[in-house]
C-alpha cells in the first residue's frame, strides 16, 4: 500500500498525560526537551487547524495538572480535555475513544507521558482498530532509557510508526513557503536556538 503522508486535512493530534507530576517521571530525555517538543505539537495543531485530543489521568494526585501552557495554545481543547480516573489504556475510557471517533480521522499522531505506560496501549489499540498511527517518541519518554527502548520497539513490531517532533511537524507543513509553513519553520528555528 502506497504511503499517504500525514496532513492538516487527514490527521488528529492526541496529547496523553502531559502532566507536570507525571513528567518529572521521566529520564530518558530531559524534562525541558520534553515540555517543548510537546508544546511544539500542540502549537502546530493550532496552526494547522488539526483536531487535538487532550487528557489526563487522576489531576488531583500526583500526575498534577496538565502543563498549563496547553490551556494558553489550546484553550478549547483544554477545557474539553478527557478526564481518567486511572484508566491506563486511555483507549478503554468509553469520553476518551469517542472523542478520538469524533475527529473523524484514521490517521493518529500521539504523543504521551509515559511512552512505556500511557503512550504504549493506547497506540497498540489505534492499530488493531484499523487507524494508522504516529507515535512522535521526543514528546514523550519513561522512567528509563531501557523502558523507553522496549515501549518503542513494542509500538513498532506492533505497526506503529516512530517519528520525532521535527520529522512530523515537517510532515504536516508539507510546505514552509505557506503561510502556515512559514510559522511552522519559526517554531523549529526557535527550539533549536532555544
Amino acid at each position: 500500500m502506497p504511503y499517504e503522508k500525514f496532513s492538516a486535512d487527514n490527521a488528529a493530534l492526541l496529547l496523553i498525560d502531559h502532566q507536570v507530576g507525571t513528567m518529572g517521571w521521566v529520564t530518558s530525555i530531559p524534562y525541558e526537551e520534553l515540555k517543548r517538543n510537546a508544546l511544539m505539537l500542540a502549537q502546530t495543531a493550532a496552526i494547522l487547524k488539526i483536531p487535538t485530543v487532550l487528557t489526563a489521568s487522576m489531576e488531583e494526585h500526583a500526575q498534577g495538572p496538565l502543563l498549563s501552557e496547553l490551556k494558553d495554545i489550546l484553550p478549547t481543547e483544554y477545557e474539553g480535555r478527557i478526564k481518567r480516573l486511572g484508566i491506563v489504556n486511555a483507549m478503554e475510557d468509553e469520553h476518551f475513544a469517542a472523542a478520538v471517533k469524533a475527529t473523524g480521522r484514521k490517521k493518529i499522531i500521539i504523543a504521551g507521558v509515559t511512552n512505556d505506560v500511557c503512550t504504549v496501549y493506547p497506540a497498540l489499540t489505534l492499530v488493531r482498530e484499523g487507524y494508522e498511527v504516529q507515535v512522535v517518541a521526543d514528546a514523550g519518554g519513561s522512567p528509563t532509557d531501557r523502558a523507553d527502548d522496549i515501549a518503542l520497539r513494542r509500538m513498532e513490531k506492533g505497526g506503529v510508526t516512530l517519528t520525532s517532533t521535527n520529522q512530523v511537524i515537517a510532515e504536516l507543513a508539507g510546505s514552509w513557503a505557506s503561510p502556515e509553513g512559514g510559522q511552522l519553520v519559526q517554531l523549529i528555528v526557535g527550539a533549536i536556538g532555544g
